[in-house]
């Protein structure tokens, strides 16, 4: 019997083109070549995708699609990757080739004018009409969100140097001189630190003279909180996070975003190592293994000061297996201030919150239980230690607890950080550290916690300044910026400034807040509030936005509708 043979016939060609390269735009031998020269030896692990766009862009001035697609190459990301990252951040600047495949010219300066509520009281609007005319195409002028410098309104940011309470002159002055580096002020450097028992402490930790748990008693006792705006008690996050299984890593918060603060730059320009020793005894307490520092995009001088003094630490370690610390370069978001937006941004990808839980303390920063501090949360631990966990408690007043330094700006005469007892009120602010308002001028209303705190008027002037003391008005400290209106101001343009800049500022991931900051922008521009409306816009972005920004955002408009009733022509509230 003969076996079945079947015969194998072959199958016509297709007519499906094979694709000869991968999805996404060609790379460009060129690009890719400009590329790997401006990385140079740098790692390609994908959490440095913004370290290494800020590379293209500083070199470039901007960030050619040819450039994205050749970066995409080298770090081995989609190309879609790279694209949304570059596009997410204000200060990354994507363009796209003409038909010939050429780049459009990059400007020659960028000049960033704030509109933030304090430089626009002090006539950001002006200077944003101005400029443009007084320069050519090869220098762009553009608004920006607040830059951290309030207290030295109208702020402009020429390249990458501000200049403090700009004029039209200073400005044209900065840019013909080509002044786009900023070089601060000397700050208290390693040596000067050592020299007035700089990191003893630290080393009293180590060698046992200060034990673990009067350590961790003394920051509980204390009642230090969280200074960057949620107040969570800085002891109890330390031993939270201790008793995770590690390794552990520290995330410390310098991106300071909330318009109207500006205490963290002020400090670390002047004593960055005193933050630094507090990291570092934080990082001991706690089991730290790394700390990435991440620090707004503004900052440029910070950056500068603070690359040249860890470079002097960890070439003269305090400590035997000291952490490896990482500074890490914002981009330009308000939302990576959000601390799980910020790890999001730190492992290089777009800011957006997490949903929670699992809480950063336990699956935080690469999966890792993570320690996240404010600035200035860490700025205090040594004087702590020094004087004691009942010094600092014993420092509030109106029956408050420690210390509060409050950003001020505004009509105030002396704006700036002010460091008073926490629970001071807003008239003993002013009249104790502000040298009172600037002449001619009566308080009207004051913000008392940044564009998310709300809005108050000058009929409450005596509630405590801290944190829990402000809701049952509809308010909250946060880092405790204080913008000082007077009654030339209004506060429902006030409001409009900040409800535009929580709509540019919004994530866009989830729709209460992405949609109701645009609906709500649109319905307060309008001669009429529709109070009706708004109140339920506002109960909504409260309740189901997935982060404080979207949940905060309707602060300024409530305060307005239920304190200043007169701008809108609503009968006067009871309450």
């Amino acid at each position: 019997m003969k076996p079945t043979v079947i015969p194998i016939i072959a199958a016509p060609a297709s007519r499906q083109r094979k694709r000869e390269a991968p999805k996404g735009r060609r790379v460009r031998p060129e690009a890719l070549a400009e590329v790997q020269m401006l990385l140079g030896d740098a790692s390609r692990q994908p959490d440095l995708l913004i370290e290494h766009l800020h590379r293209i862009n500083d070199h470039f001035g901007q960030l050619a699609t040819s450039h994205l697609a050749a970066l995409a190459q080298e770090m081995r990301m989609s190309q879609a990757a790279v694209y949304e990252v570059a596009t997410f951040y204000h200060h990354f600047s994507v363009v796209r080739e003409d038909a010939d495949g050429k780049i459009p010219a990059a400007p020659e300066i960028t000049v960033r004018v704030c509109d933030g509520l304090s430089c626009d009281l002090a006539g950001a609007q002006e200077l944003l009409a101005r400029l443009p005319t007084l320069f050519g195409k090869e220098i762009r002028v553009i608004p920006a969100p607040c830059v951290g410098r309030c207290e030295q309104a109208p702020a402009v940011i020429v390249g990458q140097c501000p200049v403090p309470h700009a004029d039209c002159a200073a400005v044209q002055a900065a840019v013909s001189a080509k002044q786009t580096v900023h070089h601060p002020e000397a700050a208290i450097d390693l040596e000067q630190y050592l020299e007035h028992g700089g990191y003893q402490l630290l080393k009293d930790c180590l060698s046992g003279k200060l034990e673990l748990e009067s350590v961790l008693k003394a920051m509980e006792d204390s009642g230090l909180r969280g200074l960057g705006g949620a107040g969570f008690p800085a002891g109890r996050k330390w031993r939270i996070v201790r008793a995770e299984v590690g390794p552990r890593l520290m995330a410390v918060n310098i991106d300071e975003g909330e318009p109207g603060t500006f205490k963290d730059r002020t400090y670390l320009e002047r004593d960055p190592h005193r933050f630094l020793e507090g990291m570092l005894i934080a990082a001991w307490a706690v089991g730290i293994d790394d700390i990435y520092i991440y620090l707004r995009d503004e900052y440029h001088g910070c950056r500068a000061l603070l690359t040249t003094e860890i470079a002097k630490l960890q070439a003269a370690a305090p400590m035997r297996a000291m952490p490896q610390i990482h500074l890490r370069r914002g981009a330009g978001a308000y939302i990576c201030g959000e601390e799980s937006a910020m790890i999001e941004s730190i492992e290089g990808k777009r800011g957006m919150p997490r949903l929670r839980p699992p809480y950063v303390a336990q699956v935080g920063l690469f999966g890792r239980p993570t320690l996240e501090h404010n600035f200035e949360t860490l700025y205090w631990v040594r004087r702590i230690l020094e004087k004691g966990g009942p010094w600092f408690g014993a420092q509030g007043r109106n029956g408050r607890k420690g210390l509060r330094s409050f950003s001020v700006s505004g009509r105030v005469r002396l704006p700036g950080v002010h460091l008073a007892p926490a629970g001071i009120t807003i008239n003993e602010l002013i009249d104790e550290h502000c040298g009172g308002m600037l002449e001619g001028e009566t308080l009207y209303a004051y913000l008392p916690g940044g564009a998310s705190g709300g809005i108050l008027p000058a009929s409450m002037n005596n509630i405590p300044l801290d944190f829990d003391t402000l809701q049952p008005h509809g308010c909250f400290i946060g880092s405790a910026a204080i913008i000082v209106l007077s009654e030339r101001d209004s506060v429902v343009d006030a409001a409009r400034n900040l409800m535009r800049f929580f709509k540019e500022e919004s994530c866009g991931q989830c729709t209460p807040c992405r949609v109701g900051t645009a609906k709500a922008l649109t319905l307060i521009e309008q001669p009429r509030w529709d109070v009706n409306l708004l109140a339920d816009l506002s109960a909504v972005m409260r309740d189901a936005s997935i982060c404080g920004l979207g949940q905060a955002a309707p602060n300024p408009v409530d305060c307005v509708i239920k304190y200043f009733p007169h701008e809108l022509n609503l009968p006067q509230a009871t309450s």
